[in-house]
């Protein structure tokens, strides 16, 4: 029964209500603009953090990918200097008469007087070896 009445109780038109009215219309509309404007700054700063977090991923494989090919670089370099090191003993060996003797008697099986060379197959050398 209750829902079935109608109230019959009317607004009173006095300009302090209507003040309210618009109060509240324009505090609703500020409410609104205010959740826009939050809107729109949170879509902003999460497409900046992405790029940000992109940008900071993709820098982050490539200097780890420098750092390795660096220390690569780096083991390679010493083992030309351990080579450049052999090949500046060698030439200075190369100087000496005497190494270029030995040298000569080793590899190309020259002989002194007196001297007998006794050729060893590569088989054994290689059993002797392990």
């Amino acid at each position: 029964m209750g829902a079935e009445r109608k109230s019959n109780v009317s607004k009173i038109q006095t300009s302090y209500v209507q003040q309210k009215e618009y109060a509240e219309i324009a505090s609703a509309r500020k409410k609104k603009l205010l959740a826009r404007r939050l809107s729109v700054f949170l879509v902003f700063a999460c497409i900046i953090s992405y790029f940000m977090i992109s940008s900071y991923l993709s820098q982050t494989k490539t200097l780890e990918a420098q750092l390795t090919q660096k220390k690569k670089l780096e083991n390679e370099l010493k083992e030309l200097k351990k080579e450049q090191d052999l090949l500046k003993e060698e030439i200075i060996k190369l100087n000496d008469d005497e190494y270029i003797a030995k040298l000569a008697r080793k590899e190309y099986f020259f002989s002194d007087e007196n001297e007998i060379i006794f050729n060893i197959p590569e088989e054994k050398k290689e059993k002797k070896e392990k």
